[in-house]
């Protein structure tokens, strides 16, 4: 398994990147705990003309500034003031792009995943949704700017392939706000798997 280069997340096509980030593998490891899942749904981001993107406008605030950042790095922020949700910044320095993963396919670490969700026992509700998928994995807001290549927080191959017709797309959940902007089909997920949150075609 191999942690994805710099170049895979500094490239310009956010929805390239999305889509190819479906199937990959996220891990932690916070003092020797590891974590992983495969990654099975997510949504992108267009930065400043994206209606429904935290830097819509070119904003830029304290808690969204990272994601100016150069491509590579996590910016988590907190939901509701509840659930922390972890985003892939994309791109180069100054263009904005971020990708939400919102659920993942669980693979090592299931025990601690449980200890951290406060679940009794290990089911598809262990990391549907992205608030879920934070938890699981130990993610939090203090973690916003880590390097996705860093020993505790990175995205590997582990050579699962994901053909044409596994690949769904659909609108994004929960954008409503954001005008024509909210029917772009930038929500991307694995078919048929039952960790995906949402609505499925």
């Amino acid at each position: 398994m191999k942690k994805l280069p710099v170049s895979f997340y500094q490239r310009e096509d956010i929805l390239e990147i999305a889509k190819e980030l479906v199937g990959k593998v996220l891990v932690t490891n916070w003092n020797g705990k590891v974590t992983s899942g495969r990654i099975v749904e997510l949504e992108a981001y267009n930065g400043i003309m994206d209606r429904a993107s935290h830097a819509f406008g070119g904003r830029r605030t304290n808690r969204t500034e990272i994601m100016y950042a150069h491509g590579g790095v996590a910016y988590v922020y907190l939901c509701y003031g509840i659930h922390h949700l972890f985003n892939v910044v994309t791109h180069s320095k100054d263009v904005p792009h971020a990708i939400l993963i919102r659920a993942i396919e669980p693979i090592e670490g299931i025990a601690e995943m449980l200890v951290r969700t406060r679940k009794k026992k290990a089911n598809y509700t262990l990391t549907k949704g992205p608030g879920n998928v934070a938890k699981a994995l130990g993610i939090a807001t203090p973690h916003s700017g880590y390097s996705l290549r860093s020993k505790e927080l990175f995205i590997a191959d582990d050579g699962f392939v994901v053909s044409a017709k596994q690949l769904m797309s659909t609108a994004r959940i929960g954008v409503d706000y954001a005008g024509d902007d909210a029917l772009l089909p930038y929500r991307f997920y694995l078919k048929d798997n039952l960790y995906v949150s949402g609505k499925l075609k």
